[in-house]
């Protein structure tokens, strides 16, 4: 009998904090199967919709680790880290 190591999906997503019509999110990573606002195993960043500007927290060098560790960021998080690394280029 052949033993099948099964590895566990991990994300980088967004998980809502905020209160009614003042939404407020951290990036988390987390386990792909746990509820959006469930168990995470670290965050890594947080995200304003309302505030102008800077809106976006975000520490990319964890964010990095956790992709060549095969983390898939979710579309959301996948854009803010574009949009970071080509502002400190």
């Amino acid at each position: 009998m052949g033993v099948e190591k099964e590895f566990m999906s991990v994300k980088i997503r967004l998980k809502r904090i905020g209160t009614k019509n003042t939404p407020v999110y951290r990036v988390v990573v987390a386990n792909g199967r746990s509820p959006r606002d469930g168990k995470f195993i670290e965050e890594i960043g947080s995200y304003q919709p309302l505030m102008k500007g800077d809106n976006v927290k975000l520490d990319v060098a964890r964010a990095d680790y956790w992709i060549s560790k095969g983390a898939q960021p979710s579309d959301t998080v996948a854009s803010f880290l574009r949009k970071l690394k080509r502002a400190v280029k």
